[in-house]
């Protein structure tokens, strides 16, 4: 097995208003030797914004503001913005997220050019109640039960006098384009999808309509081992390797004592990268430690960002839904675990 050293918390809470619940699932952008984090804070009304600060080294903070980057402006994300993950493509910064507005929880993205200075593009995933996204799905063929199992619960028509969709969270892009084309996950349990496309502005209800009548083909991960055999969700952005891009992602498995999030890996095709290469059947790491078992919500790992620095892989990510930790692992040695 892979040898993970856990660095620890390296980012706690504050009596600021905005984060003085919790801070967890950070995004990380290493530009020129400055490694940006955007994290999520939580306020005592559990509302989610965007906090950020800046490492001196990889578990150094060097530097913290006082007051969110990014924050709830509109009817989408009015009671949280969630879960950043961040790439650099070209000359533009992606900044994806989950909007909350209290009932629907979906993918949505901001750019910019500057890292001060962002744009809010709206959502980006798929609007639909449960039962439309099950008509078009199961026009192939009968839905995986889990669909159901997770998902059922959409089945109200409207709660608050708003429409209640299908959740669809972890939207992560790649960090470049592939043979001209832009790739991201994103997830609707219990699996990981995948969408390729030439321009975001492809995303229209019409495409997502022809998205899911060939939904089991854009299928990229679903649950194989014990670990995650509950559901499985995206973790980080994919990191390019010669074996591959490296997929650094969460796998959940339920106990007696609810559930638990680990931390895994996954191989995907450099070229294609629809088709899985290799995954690792044990997780890469789970919830030992005290910050890791008890928070906000019990047994998590939640990994949402990576930093490559020569051959030490840091892995960033929310531990018990209220702390920032970081582990790292020898990055030759987890390709070389994966691939034999």
């Amino acid at each position: 097995m892979i040898k993970v050293k856990k660095e620890g918390v390296v980012l706690e809470k504050t009596s600021h208003g905005f984060e003085s619940i919790g801070v967890l699932n950070p995004a990380i952008l290493n530009e020129n030797g400055i490694i940006h984090m955007f994290y999520r804070a939580v306020s005592k009304d559990n509302y989610s914004s965007i906090g950020y600060c800046r490492l001196k080294k990889p578990l150094i903070i060097e530097d913290r503001m006082e007051i969110p980057i990014l924050y709830p402006q509109y009817d989408y994300e009015k009671k949280g913005v969630e879960d950043p993950r961040i790439v650099q493509i070209d000359d533009v910064y992606y900044l994806t997220y989950t909007a909350y507005d209290g009932i629907n929880a979906l993918g949505a993205l901001a750019t910019s050019k500057d890292l001060l200075t962002w744009e809010k593009r709206g959502l980006i995933t798929p609007q639909y109640s449960y039962e439309e996204f099950k008509y078009l799905a199961e026009s192939r063929g009968t839905l995986n039960e889990k669909y159901f199992r997770f998902n059922g619960k959409y089945i109200v028509p409207k709660k608050n006098g708003k429409k209640v969709l299908l959740w669809d969270k972890n939207v992560i892009l790649f960090p470049r384009r592939i043979n001209g084309k832009l790739y991201f996950l994103h997830r609707i349990k219990p699996d990981i999808q995948i969408v390729c496309i030439e321009d975001l502005s492809e995303l229209t209800h019409n495409f997502w309509d022809n998205f899911l009548l060939k939904f089991s083909d854009h299928i990229v991960l679903s649950p194989k081992y014990d670990h995650e055999v509950s559901y499985l969700g995206g973790g980080c952005p994919p990191i390019e390797t010669q074996e591959g891009w490296l997929l650094i992602y969460h796998g959940v498995h339920d106990t007696i004592d609810g559930y638990v999030y680990c931390v895994c890996a996954a191989l995907l095709d450099l070229k294609d990268p629809t088709h899985e290469i290799a995954r690792l059947p044990y997780p890469l790491f789970k919830p030992e430690h005290e910050y890791e078992l008890h928070g906000i919500v019990n047994n998590i790992c939640f990994p949402t960002g990576v930093l490559v620095c020569e051959d030490t892989l840091y892995i960033y990510y929310g531990a018990a839904d209220e702390h920032v930790a970081c582990a790292s692992v020898c990055l030759s040695e987890l390709l070389k675990e994966l691939i034999t």
